[in-house]
């Protein structure tokens, strides 16, 4: 009888002792919907964090029991995704296009003129030039003449009355053209027509046949500068200052921590921006994490080769962005027969075909990515080709066809035999469906924007939006993959909805497909342990939300390594 208690105390003090062992966290969230992004696809109620990655992940009462942290965040039933990756963008150059006048959605040239007018009233002095300094430039970018009544490129002689002393270039909104006032022309030495290898001068009169072309001036110019074209008067514009470049990325960062973008992939950086990146990152001022596609320039090519790729946690550098071809929209896709609804244009690569294949050499050498820029069937024919023939069987190369926008039934064939990765961004389906038949002609289009195609031949396929080309927010990419509609749910059922994506296959565009695609699918991508507490939590489910709901879905709050860098 006397043994009673003394076993009673000794249970009390083993349960005490148990209760006070609990493993050691730093956050712990519970009471949430957690889609892990897992192998499953599996659902969690609560996850622990510890040094910025994911401890274990479980029901709330075994994550309560087993650990104990200082921060303890009830999510009250919300719903939690992994970050957000945008497999492809422009961050850097986003945040320097916020200091620009922003003419997307306008509906007309007189309202890209408006805007540009208010633009300039809104900064005084934007206009006045030192004769001892480099001119200043008005910039601007986002018009796209499809969206106008006309659908016909613009002319710069509004910009020439307004402007005639101060140099203007407007950016079209895939980046793949511009209109250029006449002082900009000059100052570029461009006062007659020229050929250019890969881009074109648009002329007031386009059909230059029955004229003398040494004779067009810069009065029979219009303005409109087509991709390689673009580079005569771009290359002499005034590099932005090293405030203006840190100023932009910390403004890109956050704009897209607000959205859900925890890893972004930029296509396209220079070896100053990428060292900036670097240094801002080890200062803790600049916490998104990069994906930094290498522009294919000489000094990066010859600094960055012999160095092989490099990684920190923050920051990945293995792979070259190349350009093959230009815009469906600007007509510089390079097409394998003529556009339907401009006979005489067929689009064109941006390099001959040898400079391609010397570079997959290099990148096959020296291991790193090859990412190329394909919109047209003839570009992605070309690419793809050059990829399957230096691809290693005992290389895990995961080269990847940026857009992959247009293609055709055997070159989708081809894909499935490689290890070639479809990048794509799904909103440019929306965004062009208007317009795109009338270009590519009723056969072509059936095999353009073939996301689900693309899917069950590569396995997987990596999601962007390519912003600031299209808009930043991640709900409108998992709207258009999954709806294929605009926001006013045109068309009914969807733009050619067989290749939509299912809910699920979006959101592991978004994340873990993502993650693989930058041979980081080890660290992120998922909720899993061992990998990065890199999370979002949501305003809905979007897996099970009514579709109409996705678009208002907001992110509440945004998680890095553990840390809320975002809450609405």
């Amino acid at each position: 009888m006397k043994l009673f208690p003394f076993l009673s105390f000794a249970f009390f003090l083993f349960s005490c002792h148990s209760a006070n062992h609990k493993t050691k966290a730093d956050l712990i969230v519970h009471h949430a919907l957690i889609y892990t992004a897992d192998a499953k696809f599996s659902t969690a109620e609560s996850f622990a964090v510890k040094d910025g990655k994911i401890l274990a992940t479980g029901k709330n009462d075994s994550i309560l029991a087993a650990f104990e942290a200082p921060d303890m965040l009830d999510a009250k039933g919300k719903t939690i995704f992994p970050g957000f990756i945008d497999s492809h963008c422009h961050f850097f150059g986003y945040g320097l296009g916020l200091q620009e006048a922003d003419l997307t959605g306008s509906q007309s040239f007189d309202e890209v003129i408006e805007r540009l007018a208010r633009f300039v009233k809104e900064h005084p002095g934007i206009t006045v030039q030192d004769k001892n300094a480099s001119p200043r430039w008005i910039k601007g970018r986002g018009w796209d003449q499809n969206a106008w009544t006309t659908k016909e490129f613009p002319d710069r002689h509004k910009l020439d009355s307004l402007f005639p002393t101060t140099p203007v270039i407007l950016t079209r909104i895939d980046g793949h053209a511009l209109l250029a006032n006449e002082v900009a022309l000059r100052l570029a030495g461009i006062v007659a027509w020229k050929k250019v290898e890969g881009g074109t001068m648009v002329t007031r009169h386009q059909d230059l046949s029955h004229m003398d072309i040494d004779s067009i001036r810069t009065t029979g110019l219009s303005g409109v500068l087509v991709d390689n074209a673009m580079d005569l008067v771009t290359k002499i514009i005034p590099s932005p200052s090293f405030r203006e470049d840190k100023a932009a990325l910390l403004d890109a960062q956050k704009n897209c921590f607000a959205v859900g973008l925890t890893t972004v992939d930029d296509a396209g950086l220079a070896h100053k921006i990428v060292e900036l990146i670097e240094k801002m990152q080890q200062q803790n001022s600049l916490k998104m994490r990069v994906y930094a596609m290498l522009t294919d320039n000489k000094e990066n090519l010859e600094y960055y080769l012999p160095r092989g790729p490099y990684k920190t946690e923050r920051l990945n550098i293995r792979s070259f962005k190349f350009y093959a071809d230009g815009a469906l929209g600007s007509r510089g896709a390079c097409l394998l027969k003529p556009y339907s609804d401009k006979p005489e244009q067929q689009g064109f690569l941006l390099s001959k075909p040898e400079y391609f294949i010397q570079m997959a050499d290099s990148m096959s050498r020296h291991g790193f990515q090859m990412n190329t820029h394909c919109i047209g069937d003839s570009a992605v024919r070309l690419m793809l080709g050059i990829y399957v023939t230096k691809e290693k069987k005992d290389m895990d190369s995961r080269w990847r066809i940026e857009h992959f926008q247009v293609t055709t039934p055997e070159d989708i064939k081809l894909l499935a035999s490689s290890q070639v990765i479809p990048s794509v961004q799904t909103t440019h389906c929306t965004s062009d469906m208007y317009w795109a038949k009338d270009r590519l002609g009723a056969d072509r289009i059936k095999y353009a924007y073939a996301y689900q195609d693309l899917l069950k031949a590569a396995g997987k396929v990596a999601l962007g939006t390519d912003f600031p080309v299209e808009d930043i927010n991640p709900m409108k990419t998992f709207y258009a993959t999954v709806a294929r509609m605009d926001a006013k749910g045109f068309p009914a059922g969807g733009f050619q909805p067989e290749n939509a994506l299912s809910r699920e296959e979006a959101i592991r565009g978004m994340t873990i497909w993502g993650a693989y695609a930058n041979f980081e699918e080890k660290e992120k991508g998922s909720l899993e342990p061992g990998k990065y507490a890199d999370f979002i939590i949501l305003s809905d489910d979007l897996v099970k939300c009514e579709l109409g709901k996705v678009l208002a879905t907001q992110v509440l709050a945004t998680f890095v390594n553990g840390e809320k860098v975002y809450q609405k």
